[in-house]
């Protein structure tokens, strides 16, 4: 049934019960595909504030860039959604690699022909990772590659 939605169990993923960004959540028990039309509507009706961290498996950067943001979002005690988007492997695989980014709210893994999707994530982004963007409350996008800064940080949880 899960899998009709787009969404897959998680089953034998280290630490999934243990959302830690500052406040309890309820086990991650999917993973969404992430295809050309996601971004514009998590953009539009996804929820806020909000971080994606976009990342690959061979990415040697990217953990340490959401421990970084989980480890900022958890000091601010504040109900944040904390996404990891896998781009280079299916939603089975990557539970695999989940155990990287312990703290997630929510796991996506790419759907689709990867270039198109990451045109409609940013025109500009130069297919680097991790590629982290931040929707503040009220929606405003900040844009980084690697971790943010603690100035872009302090902007967007403000």
């Amino acid at each position: 049934m899960l899998a009709g939605l787009g969404l897959l169990p998680l089953v034998g993923l280290p630490g999934a019960a243990a959302a830690q960004t500052g406040h309890t959540h309820d086990a991650i028990n999917s993973v969404a595909d992430f295809d050309e039309t996601t971004w514009a509507r998590l953009l539009q009706s996804g929820p806020r504030p909000a971080a994606y961290v976009f990342t690959t498996t061979y990415c040697s950067t990217c953990p340490d860039a959401f421990d970084r943001l989980q480890a900022f979002v958890k000091a601010t005690r504040q109900k944040v959604e904390l996404a990891a988007v896998v781009m280079d492997v299916s939603a089975e695989r990557v539970l695999v690699h989940a155990h990287h980014y312990v703290g997630a709210t929510r796991f996506y893994a790419f759907d689709g022909f990867a270039p198109a999707i990451r045109q409609s994530v940013d025109p500009k982004w130069p297919n680097v990772t991790p590629y982290v963007v931040l929707l503040d409350r009220n929606g405003a996008v900040q844009r980084t590659i690697g971790p943010p800064a603690p100035a872009m940080l302090k902007k967007w949880l403000a």
